[in-house]
């Protein structure tokens, strides 16, 4: 009987893998035949890629072919495998129906003042009258604790409807959760992905964070896998960058705003910060030193097409401030507050226009092959 597509499909079709029911045709396995003259060609998707499983459905298959057609057949068989969604992090089911806005405050770099960022903006916006959250997803540097006077608190669990929550410490007005309460302040957290992005998600969704207008969210430095955990998680309303002028750290900027504007990501950038713009000695306040670069992150937003949301000052208050538990922004008619004021207005309006021209960010999908990430 000489071999084609029809019959070796039929063929196939009385073949299932170890403890399945349905056959391997039947449950699309079977990607491809090609059958060209005594030679035949077969796709086989599979689930599970040890030596032994290939092994075992190829004897079937070679097996009921060279059966059924009794003939001398080249058969080859290719395995691909299938791509799984990976369920750990992902739950299309929980969300934070009482958090209207969702913030994600990101760097390229290490070292720019992100978190202070983070914690100047939550106190500006608190100022304004919102309802502001700040979720510490820093893993390996949580600092938001120390700028807040807080790191020696430990969050209390209350009664939710039946359920129990960690409740958030307030601080200033702004509710903060960091994975800071549960270490010690010289302990080093040696967390592999799954488990920060575990210990994420229960600060996420295991909190009683009540109704907010805003939660800030200060991400680690750079572009990796807790970035994905949280955007797998949560849908984010916008980012914002934070930088130096100096080129060194615009270089990581812009690969951070390339991370968010991935089509498979696609988080709006609210726009850019640039921290240490300049240096006024408190003798010569009308001087202007650019010890780091002038004007580096305004260039590149206009290079990306990004908002440039305003530029803060080299003060050495605001260093201190942080260092001492009380965010500078709390300063009262200082320069410092307006600053900090003026660069949430210009976030506040970016939002507002993301809000009017876009649709709700969804959160992301991520699949596993062979071991390796991938974005869908």
């Amino acid at each position: 009987m000489k071999p084609n597509k029809e019959l070796v499909l039929e063929i196939l079709k009385t073949i299932h893998f170890e403890g399945q029911t349905s056959d391997i045709v039947s449950d699309n396995s079977v990607l491809n035949v090609v059958v060209f003259n005594n030679e035949i060609l077969i796709d086989i998707n599979i689930n599970n890629p040890s030596l032994q499983a290939k092994n075992n459905i190829k004897s079937k298959i070679l097996k009921s072919i060279k059966s059924k057609l009794n003939q001398k057949i080249d058969i080859k068989i290719n395995f691909k495998l299938k791509a799984e969604t990976n369920k750990t992090i992902l739950n299309l089911n929980r969300k934070l129906d009482n958090i209207s806005n969702i913030l994600a405050i990101s760097s390229g770099k290490g070292g720019v003042g992100k978190s202070t960022v983070t914690a100047n903006l939550a106190i500006s916006l608190s100022q304004m009258g919102f309802s502001v959250g700040i979720l510490d997803a820093d893993i390996y540097g949580p600092s938001i604790p120390l700028m807040f006077d807080i790191f020696d608190s430990k969050p209390l669990a209350v009664n939710v409807n039946g359920k129990s929550k960690m409740k958030p410490i307030e601080s200033f007005g702004v509710k903060i959760l960091s994975i800071g309460f549960f270490t010690k302040l010289d302990q080093a957290v040696i967390w592999r992905g799954p488990m920060a992005s575990k210990a994420l998600n229960q600060m996420i969704f295991d909190a009683d964070w009540g109704d907010l207008d805003f939660l800030l969210i200060d991400l680690p430095p750079g572009t990796g896998d807790i970035h994905l955990s949280i955007m797998q998680s949560l849908p984010i309303s916008g980012a914002v960058i934070v930088s130096t002028p100096q080129n060194v750290a615009l270089v990581d900027a812009r690969k951070g705003i390339s991370m968010f504007n991935q089509e498979n990501i696609n988080v709006p950038v609210l726009g850019i910060i640039e921290n240490m713009s300049y240096f006024s000695p408190l003798e010569l306040p009308d001087n202007k030193y650019y010890l780091f670069g002038k004007e580096g992150a305004k260039n590149l937003s206009i290079d990306l097409e990004v908002p440039f949301l305003g530029e803060i000052p080299l003060i050495q208050s605001i260093r201190e401030s942080g260092d001492y538990g009380r965010p500078a922004a709390l300063q009262d008619e200082t320069l410092i507050q307006s600053v900090f004021n003026n660069i949430s207005k210009n976030m506040l309006s970016e939002l507002i226009i993301r809000n009017k021209k876009l649709p709700e960010t969804e959160v992301i999908k991520i699949t596993t092959m062979s071991g390796c990430s991938a974005i869908k």
